[in-house]
């Protein structure tokens, strides 16, 4: 017996593989690196920067929170800046801590004049023997942009950009 086979052409049907190949995710991959790597450094000096300009507002609020309260409270308030803590402390004539403020541990912030340790506010809007002080604000990534918090005789508060880190 003969087994007949019908003359129905079987064709080989290639099926449609949808995908990438090796090489096009090796591709992508390796431009991915040399896109982070180009912006790498510019995402660090951002994060420095911001920082400097957080440790700066903090500083800032905390002298304008002291002037306000220096009139509020009809006595001297005085704003020490402890380095080795990391903080800002705000105190009243019987040294009662009013409020603290953190550093960020990467800020750096020098006082001129040198000599000065804590600017005192009065209640007659003005800073004790007529301070003026400036706090320069730094961060430990050098390519940060450093910020000044200047406080005026008339205990004006203000933050701008300058100065200089060593």
């Amino acid at each position: 017996m003969n087994a007949a086979i019908p003359n129905s052409s079987y064709k080989c049907q290639a099926k449609s593989v949808s995908g990438f190949t090796l090489i096009e995710l090796m591709v992508t991959i390796a431009v991915l690196a040399i896109i982070v790597s180009i912006a790498a450094p510019n995402v660090s000096t951002q994060l420095a920067n911001q920082r400097v300009k957080a440790t700066a507002a903090t500083l800032e609020n905390a002298l304008k929170e002291a002037k306000a309260e220096s009139v509020i409270r009809r006595q001297n308030i005085e704003v020490i800046h402890d380095s080795t803590a990391n903080t800002i402390t705000l105190e009243n004539v019987s040294d009662k801590v009013l409020s603290t403020y953190n550093i960020n541990i990467e800020s750096t912030v020098t006082i001129t004049p040198n000599t000065a340790t804590s600017v005192t506010f009065q209640p007659n809007k003005a800073t004790f023997n007529g301070a003026q002080v400036v706090y320069t604000v730094c961060d430990s990534n050098t390519k940060a942009t450093p910020r000044q918090v200047e406080v005026s005789a008339i205990a004006n508060v203000s933050n701008k950009l300058g100065g200089t880190c060593s």
